[in-house]
């Protein structure tokens, strides 16, 4: 018969409160301690813990120990529960930070460095777990099981402090911290698999070799439907959600929803939940359409609440006083000892002999990787839970993790002292600090609404829109999705069209969406506040009336787009159209920037060539009242410097590009006869719309080039 659903008592559910209040408060100012003396969070964090716990507070006051340590079982089953969910956001976490294309990109030093690492690692812990005493094993009969525990603990390292640390010296967006990141995934991914295989063996009565087979079998296939499957899974319900779901903070229920069911998969094939979760970030990170704001939340939440008791229960797990024993102490020693060495050991080789890498840089791979921190104590958790490790080895583990967290960042910051970047590392941090803060950074999603039109016309309007986002795409990995507003009787019609323009789109599959509604420019409008980070609006004519500058559907999305929008002005074009030569009208300002930078990654093809011009106007008033030219030269000089900066930008980023300055008394005289001069197959302008008016304005010189312009015009509006 069912147990029916009962809640915990008054007095546990109090206690739970205490706990948590208490634990998150005591980790967070520990955690900022630590970070004033420069050490990881997490180390902070854990210390609050030891703190509280039976190492010091609550062993020397019982009744404190009392309120913060449980006492009963359930007290126990509910402080886990919270605890569990820390630990899957923070593996939820590190997967959303998991950058496939970043590890291709290092595959070889990645591979060596992860390779030695992991398996010199893992010899010296198995080999260590066989000869360590059997009272630090929870079933002396199992050692095997134990000694497999260990090497896999000693083997993975922790992504979260590794960053961390990288972050703090500065060194996360250097050729050796890219390089250390994409070897720490590895790890983590191959560590993972190796501890689902152990805590499946832990979960049998015997170590065989079915029993070994099944454990990886189960693995392998959760791998492989995760990654088929699931990915196709999860980018469906992504664009389902997005498209017609319009409940506040959907995108990040979605995600908590498919982590809690993979951690449950996970659970229930005797693996663990937290690697459900790992593999769900890995596969949200593998999506083109996740909001940035989605993953700032979880991140608000993981590391402001749940991370941080996470750690402070773990710590409340340990107990020092037991580790003064001097048996006990040099047992730690030893398994800080050979934890360290192996990794540095195996890293450093793996760099050297399939890396190829020099000394020193092999030696900073290991001094990164050393810091286990997070995932160590994950683990710990894990083997405690299972029953294959004993309270004091836990606490031995828990120690060695904290002590190679602090090793890190004075281990890394003394050997990145000799390594020399070389020049094309330099060009790279120079080309990332110029393009600091760019539109197109955060653009994932697009929408492209479209009018239908005849079979004659199908794709000719939007052939230059479609051009351009695909030249978008080969730099930002774009999701576009068509749209089409019209009537019911007009949907079959309407599907076809944007069938035959999907067509257009070479490189990914596009959604598309057909919605029935009188009102155009209310419906999108209302498509674009779901979650899109740019709006693609196509228009082939001027206004033909004083009263709009395009027309009034155009003009209407321009100026109330919650989002930044790209016009595309231009009627038929070629079918082999392409903006080879891009000319950008500069005036310095930061929307001139922003129509650089999309004209910077439109140019991204081998011979494309983007023109900056920016022209500095003499009217006859300066020659009044600036005989002498003064204001006039600074005014020249000021625009030199803008006009340089953003070749340096263009060059950076591998673009032909060429900056010029002129003087005239009519700019967009200039600009225009500079586009037919130069043959430009595209202009491109940056505008901020003014919202003082219920009409669109972009200001008359923008007007008088968009009516006059010999080639495609495109406006980014942000």
């Amino acid at each position: 018969m069912t147990q029916p659903f009962t809640a915990a008592s008054h007095h546990d559910v109090l206690v739970l409160l205490v706990q948590l209040a208490v634990l998150l408060f005591t980790a967070r100012v520990m955690g900022e301690i630590a970070q004033r003396l420069k050490q990881p969070t997490v180390v902070g964090e854990l210390l609050a813990g030891i703190l509280l716990g039976p190492s010091l507070l609550s062993g020397l006051f019982p009744a404190l120990g009392e309120w913060i340590v449980p006492q009963t079982a359930t007290q126990g089953y509910l402080l886990e529960v919270v605890s569990l969910i820390g630990a899957m956001f923070l593996l939820l976490i590190t997967g959303l930070e998991t950058d496939i294309s970043l590890i291709r990109r290092q595959a070889r030093t990645a591979i060596g460095v992860s390779f030695g690492g992991i398996t010199v690692t893992f010899i010296t812990g198995f080999l260590l777990g066989q000869f360590l005493p059997d009272d630090l094993l929870a079933d002396p009969e199992r050692r095997i099981v134990f000694a497999l525990f260990v090497a896999t603990a000693m083997s993975i390292s922790a992504i979260p402090v590794i960053a961390k640390v990288l972050f703090d010296m500065g060194l996360l967006r250097r050729d050796i911290g890219q390089t250390i990141i994409a070897s720490g995934m590895s790890d983590d991914t191959i560590g993972w698999i190796m501890l689902s295989v152990v805590a499946g063996l832990a979960a049998g009565e015997a170590v065989t070799f079915a029993t070994i087979a099944q454990s990886v079998g189960s693995v392998l296939l959760f791998m492989v439907l995760s990654f088929t499957a699931g990915r196709w899974m999860v980018a469906r319900l992504m664009r389902f959600v997005q498209s017609e779901i319009t409940v506040r903070e959907r995108v990040l229920s979605l995600v908590m929803v498919l982590t809690f069911t993979w951690g449950a998969i996970t659970q229930a094939l005797n693996l663990e939940a937290v690697l459900g979760a790992f593999v769900m970030g890995i596969l949200f990170s593998m999506t083109r359409s996740l909001p940035s704001d989605v993953i700032h939340t979880l991140e608000k939440i993981a590391f402001g609440i749940f991370a941080p008791i996470f750690f402070a229960v773990a710590g409340l797990k340990v107990n020092m006083a037991g580790l003064l024993q001097p048996r006990l102490l040099l047992i730690t020693l030893l398994v800080i000892a050979v934890a360290t060495g192996g990794k540095i050991v195996g890293t450093y080789l793996g760099a050297r002999l399939i890396g190829g890498r020099d000394h020193w840089t092999a030696l900073a791979f290991g001094a990164g990787l050393n810091a286990r921190g997070a995932m160590e104590i994950i683990i710990a958790t894990i083997g405690l839970s299972l029953g294959i490790l004993t309270q004091d080895m836990f606490s031995i583990i828990v120690v060695m993790a904290m002590a190679t967290s602090l090793m890190a960042p004075t281990m890394l910051r003394w050997v990145v002292s000799k390594i020399k970047p070389e020049e094309a590392e330099i060009a790279r941090l120079r080309r990332e600090a110029l393009a600091a803060g760019s539109l197109l950074a955060n653009v994932r999603r697009v929408l492209l609404p479209v009018r239908v039109r005849p079979a004659s016309q199908s794709g000719v309007a939007q052939r230059i829109e479609a051009r351009i986002l695909e030249r978008l795409n080969d730099r930002n990995n774009l999701s576009v999705t068509l749209m089409s507003v019209g009537k019911a009787d007009g949907r079959a019609e309407a599907q076809k069209y944007l069938d035959r323009l999907a067509g257009l789109f070479h490189r990914e599959p596009v959604g598309k969406k057909i919605v029935i509604n009188d009102n155009v420019g209310g419906a999108i409008l209302d498509e674009a506040q779901k979650d899109y980070d740019l709006v693609v609006l196509g228009a082939t004519e001027n206004g033909k009336s004083t009263e709009v500058l395009f027309t009034p559907i155009i003009d209407f999305l321009m100026r109330s787009s919650p989002c930044p929008t790209l016009l595309v002005q231009g009627g038929e074009v070629e079918p082999e159209w392409s903006p080879r030569r891009i000319l950008v009208a500069s005036n310095g300002s930061a929307a001139s920037r922003r129509a650089a930078e999309i004209a910077f990654a439109i140019a991204s093809q081998p011979g494309d060539e983007v023109l900056i011009l920016q022209v500095v106007e003499r009217t006859m008033a300066d020659y009044q009242l600036d005989a002498e030219q003064k204001i006039f030269d600074r005014h020249m000089q000021t625009a030199q410097r803008s006009v340089d900066d953003l070749r340096e930008l263009g060059q950076l980023g591998g673009v032909q590009t060429v900056a010029e300055v002129k003087p005239g008394r009519e700019p967009e005289k200039i600009i225009l006869q500079a586009a037919k001069d130069s043959g430009a197959d595209l202009i491109v302008l940056g505008t901020s719309i003014s919202i003082a008016t219920d009409r669109l304005y972009l200001g008359p010189r923008v007007e008088r080039i968009l009516a006059n312009a010999p080639c495609p015009v495109v406006v980014i509006n942000a």
